[in-house]
């Protein structure tokens, strides 16, 4: 525990200024970053005497070892600034909320030729025009399943929209009626585009128009005795009535709005956001985040800004309604308007619809985090116990709060890789996963595979270490594993504050299999002279936990929490090793004679094959031929014409059914086709 007054800045030499503040940890991790109006006074208050500060503060101050400022011109850019060290750094002791799941939307991709409805989640893209978000994507299906038969969007995928086009057959949509059918020519692009157009009219609350249209059209259909069509328009009326009510329309002046509240506690705060978007509630979602620093409802509401309109996030609304303003208010004000291009009203509800509609939403994130802490209450003792269950078997002296697990995967000998997976508390943590390549030796030895990537994972920690100078390093160690990438600075990069990639030790290490791999594993770490790492083993076959040096192995109950926590990291590292290989292979079946070809890269190697048509005539032609691509030079094109003509050309395609050989001079083969390759 670090004494704040070690790393107190000089009296003076904190600006007035505006400006984002990092503290950083003995490691150089950043764990807080903060923004102040003038940086004097705000970071003056965290070196007070430890007994006044908030119990989170007096922690965060404890824990780091530095501190570190940047001037910024106004209060907005402090805003920005901070929003982006935080995604940056994800430091420990900053309010994160915790998105339970990426919420669908209905996208419309205007940015197409033939416009296309689909569910979307993730950022936005640009020229996509986004409805939502939705609870489930159910929901969203049901939508566009009635809406279809007033606006019959296309609704495929790019493949089915091209073999559609090539056969000139319509899916199953179309001959039914729920699509207009671009693919084979019945609208025309800008009939189709049209289409799309008025279906986001719709979705955007502009309703009333399109329902007075249908309904003069179904009277003069109905004046014109043409009573199918007349049947036809009332049942799309009908249609889009009940998609209408699905969402019920809540604020009478057809209002765009984003509503949020917040529920609270010491600990923990959720909230909940209300999308209302023509007076109607468009989508709802929700965050839960643990209160590491001392912030009020104030501060939660910034900090749930900051996530709800950060880049690649949503639109901003007209009206952003809140149960509290930020203090101050005007920087955030002035950054919503300016990420709309207009005024945005950042208020709090105080009568009327608005007010009751914001109880509505702060109902819902007290239930939220009612839900949420009955689930964590169980995940927390049910990993809590799985970690002591551990520590029993294996007679740790603590429980084993990081746990590493290593697997290593083939196909036959061919692409041999490893994987490495960290858990921490008893959970995933996928930003500290790691993946091998075996480098030291060819072939299939699981246990020759184990030894080196144990060996290649910890010299890597013991050079950082070093770096550091926490531990003297051997010089057979520091001359080490160049092909991992050296350890330049220490476990932290000094620039970003982020941990390097071998930065910190397992109290556990665990490998997939049995004695054999164990011991490998164990030599490998006697040669580092690593002795404060628990090892073990777990075998597929009776799922036995294995010690090192010991003839029996342990055997946990089959209801055991704690065998069970092993069985998800054992794997989890093998579906990491196996998809790695998997990939890996692929590239390797896949790669054609051009790929090979120094300088060329994949964009000039689709528009040799495009414009030739197969390997066969790109094989025969001549340097001048080649010029004629564009985007290749003639250095490059000697450089293309010698590799090819250096190797044997690929044995004919036979037809095994027939005998008959397939000639590929007809084929436009691609860089991916299994001819290809010689």
């Amino acid at each position: 525990m670090a004494d704040p007054s070690t790393y107190r800045p000089a009296p003076g030499a904190i600006p007035l200024s505006p400006g984002v503040y990092r503290f950083r940890d003995a490691h150089g991790r950043v764990i807080y970053v903060g923004k102040a109006k003038s940086l004097r006074p705000r970071l003056s208050s965290y070196f007070q005497d430890i007994a006044g500060l908030h119990p989170r503060t007096a922690t965060m101050v404890t824990t780091a070892a530095s501190v570190e400022w940047t001037v910024v011109g106004t209060e907005v850019e402090a805003l920005q600034l901070e929003y982006s060290w935080i995604k940056e750094y994800d430091p420990r002791f900053n309010v994160k909320y915790r998105d339970d799941k990426s919420y669908p939307e209905l996208a419309v991709t205007l940015d197409e030729e033939f416009p296309r409805v689909q569910v979307m989640r993730g950022a936005h893209k640009k020229g996509v025009r986004y409805f939502g978000p939705y609870g489930h994507a159910w929901a969203i299906r049901e939508t566009v399943d009635l809406l279809l038969r007033v606006f019959p969007v296309r609704t495929c995928s790019n493949g089915v929209f091209k073999r559609a086009a090539q056969v000139g057959r319509p899916c199953l949509l179309g001959y039914i009626g729920k699509c207009a059918a671009p693919c084979v020519g019945k609208v025309t692009a800008d009939e189709h585009r049209a289409l799309a157009e008025e279906f986001c009219d719709f979705m955007a609350g502009r309703t009333g128009g399109h329902l007075r249209r249908l309904e003069l059209q179904m009277q003069e259909a109905a004046v014109a005795m043409e009573y199918e069509k007349a049947a036809r328009l009332r049942d799309d009326i009908g249609a889009l009535t009940r998609a209408m009510e699905k969402n019920a329309v809540v604020l009478a002046d057809g209002t765009d709005a984003d509503l949020l509240a917040l529920a609270e506690d010491e600990l923990e705060a959720a909230v909940q956001i209300f999308h209302v978007r023509g007076g109607r509630v468009r989508g709802q979602r929700g965050w839960v985040t643990d209160r590491v620093e001392d912030v009020d409802t104030a501060g939660l509401v910034e900090h749930a800004l900051q996530q709800l309109y950060g880049p690649g996030s949503e639109a901003v609304p007209r009206e952003v309604l809140v149960p509290a303003l930020p203090e101050p208010a005007g920087p955030v004000h002035t950054w919503l308007s300016g990420l709309r291009g207009a005024q945005v009203d950042l208020r709090v509800p105080q009568r009327g619809d608005k007010k009751d509609l914001m109880e509505t939403v702060r109902r819902n994130a007290q239930q939220a985090l009612a839900l949420h802490k009955t689930r964590r209450a169980s995940d927390l003792t049910t990993r809590s116990r799985a970690l002591q269950e551990i520590a029993d078997a294996l007679e740790l002296d603590s429980v084993p709060l990081r746990i590493e697990c290593f697997d290593v995967s083939h196909l036959q000998g061919e692409d041999v890789v490893a994987s490495m997976v960290v858990f921490e508390d008893g959970l995933a943590r996928k930003s500290e996963y790691r993946r091998f390549q075996i480098k030291g030796f060819a072939g299939q030895d699981d246990v020759r595979s184990m030894h080196e990537v144990i060996g290649r994972r910890f010299r890597r920690y013991l050079q950082e270490r070093e770096q550091t100078g926490e531990w003297a390093v051997p010089e057979e160690v520091a001359a080490g594993d160049e092909a991992d990438g050296g350890a330049a600075a220490g476990p932290v990069d000094p620039e970003t504050g982020r941990p390097r990639r071998f930065a910190y030790p397992p109290q556990l290490l665990v490998v997939d299999g049995g004695r054999p791999q164990v011991a490998a594993a164990r030599r490998a770490l006697d040669e580092l002279g690593i002795d404060d790492v628990a090892l073990c083993g777990l075998a597929k076959r009776l799922e036995e936990v294995w010690l090192p040096g010991q003839d029996d192995p342990v055997v946990l109950p089959r209801s055991s929490e704690g065998l069970y926590l092993l069985q998800r990291v054992r794997d989890e590292a093998h579906r990491f090793a196996i998809t790695y290989q998997r990939a890996k292979r692929s590239r390797r079946l896949t790669s054609g004679e051009l790929d090979s070809v120094p300088g060329l890269g994949e964009t000039r190697r689709q528009a040799l094959l495009k414009h030739f048509g197969s390997l066969k005539r790109l094989r025969a032609a001549t340097v001048d031929e080649l010029c004629e691509v564009p985007g290749v030079g003639r250095r490059t094109a000697e450089t293309v014409a010698a590799a090819l003509a250096s190797r044997t050309p690929a044995a004919p395609a036979v037809n095994t059914a027939t005998g008959e050989i397939i000639d590929d001079s007809a084929d436009p083969a691609g860089p991916g086709e299994p001819r290809e390759t010689p």
